[in-house]
């Protein structure tokens, strides 16, 4: 008995570390962030509590609508583009085709790059002066224009773009290792059955990566989230705060206009927002397999 629990004990003692940094340095700054957006906080903490006034301020902000807005038409098509296109991508590799690896590692390329370098490359691209614009012009179309990146009602979807581009293989990867892992007697009784190819993969395979999708959405909401860097690169949050975002608005705050406590406020909007996206999805995935 006594063996038995120093055994037990001993694995818990090497992830207790963990547990209290993740605690602490996780957890533990989500409230005290959430502490501080309730506080006069300027550019160092204040403790002097003012309820909810940050949250009013924050939504009286045009730039904070702005970029909040923005968060949901880059988020969403981001999030149903990448996992559509990457799911496609897969669904080709399945076929093993030939050089597999060599298209595999072309596909992955993009997501060994940081958000800061895709975000540039991509600003090449598609100005107006040396990029796509440019050269269909130089082929003999004068009148070609696309310029949607100096564009204030197109600069958000630039930004899609290029976030689709730089995670695309990331889902590729992820569903292809799923398809890879298909039960074989499954494509055998649909062949005998005379199934398209296609009507098995959106009806069977598909839904049996249920699981997978999920974390795929999972890790492009955080990527959604994370994306300073892209549009600080890329586009600067142009033309005006065209195509800013919460990221770059809550940064900004902080580090440049010193306003502690409206940053936290945005920062626990962004926050709240994520959750409360994926908890419905959550849930119904939690009460059908309960059922």
């Amino acid at each position: 008995m006594r063996d038995s629990f120093f055994r037990n004990l001993t694995p818990r003692l090497v992830v207790l570390p963990v547990v209290l940094v993740m605690l602490v340095c996780f957890y533990g700054s989500i409230v005290w962030t959430a502490y501080i957006s309730t506080t006069r906080s300027g550019m160092l903490p204040n403790y002097d509590f003012v309820g909810f006034t940050q949250y009013v301020r924050l939504f009286a902000t045009p730039r904070w609508i702005t970029a909040y807005g923005n968060m949901f038409i880059f988020g969403v098509l981001m999030v149903l583009g990448t996992l559509a296109l990457g799911t496609l991508l897969a669904i080709l590799m399945d076929a093993k085709l030939r050089f597999e690896n060599l298209f595999r590692t072309v596909l992955l390329y993009p997501l060994s790059m940081s958000y800061i370098v895709t975000g540039l490359a991509w600003q090449w691209v598609l100005s107006p002066s040396i990029g796509v614009q440019n050269f269909v012009r130089q082929l003999g179309w004068p009148d070609f224009t696309f310029d949607w990146i100096v564009q204030r009602d197109y600069a958000i979807y630039t930004l899609v773009f290029a976030a689709v581009w730089h995670q695309a293989g990331l889902i590729m990867a992820i569903m292809l290792a799923g398809l890879r892992g298909v039960d074989g007697e499954i494509w055998r009784a649909a062949r005998m059955e005379g199934l398209p190819r296609a009507r098995v993969y959106w009806s069977i395979v598909l839904p049996m990566l249920r699981p997978l999708m999920v974390t795929c959405v999972v890790l492009l909401a955080i990527a959604v989230v994370k994306s300073y860097d892209l549009v600080v690169a890329m586009t600067g949050g142009g033309p005006g705060n065209a195509s800013d975002l919460p990221g770059r608005f809550v940064v900004d705050l902080t580090f440049e206009r010193a306003n502690l406590g409206l940053a936290s406020a945005a920062a626990v909007v962004m926050l709240g927002t994520v959750i409360a996206a994926l908890a419905p999805y959550f849930y119904f995935e939690t009460s059908r397999r309960s059922r």
